[in-house]
């Protein structure tokens, strides 16, 4: 039976986020999303359910509106782990959803990184 590229993207992001929450060890979840025009990554506390910190190109103050691409992404990762430490979190799992270890993701990975988080 064919699936579609969006069956496929959603069991590939359903078994990342599965894998890393079982191997976990309580951490918050740095959550990414990207779509064409625009990258945004989220903090999350999965026990409590709420989200402790974000970053998008979608803010106006950060200049990056409608810009997706790499440079873009690595602020991103940067702007996500100051205010992260703002929020007293060090440490966080990676969990890039459905899309691959490459380009975008990977630089706001390293950018995070870089920047003090812990991922």
């Amino acid at each position: 039976m064919a699936s579609t590229k969006l069956e496929l993207f959603q069991k590939r992001r359903m078994r990342v986020r599965n894998k890393l929450k079982s191997v976990n060890g309580g951490k918050l979840r740095l959550s990414v999303h990207r779509s064409n025009k625009n990258i945004s990554v989220q903090l999350i506390d999965d026990a409590r359910g709420v989200t402790l910190a974000s970053a998008s190109t979608l803010e106006k103050d950060l200049g990056l509106v409608g810009k997706n691409n790499v440079e873009a992404a690595a602020k991103i990762g940067a702007t996500i782990a100051e205010r992260a430490k703002a929020a007293g979190v060090t440490q966080a799992y990676f969990d890039r959803g459905g899309f691959l270890f490459h380009g975008k993701i990977k630089a706001l990975a390293e950018a995070a990184r870089e920047n003090g988080l812990t991922i």
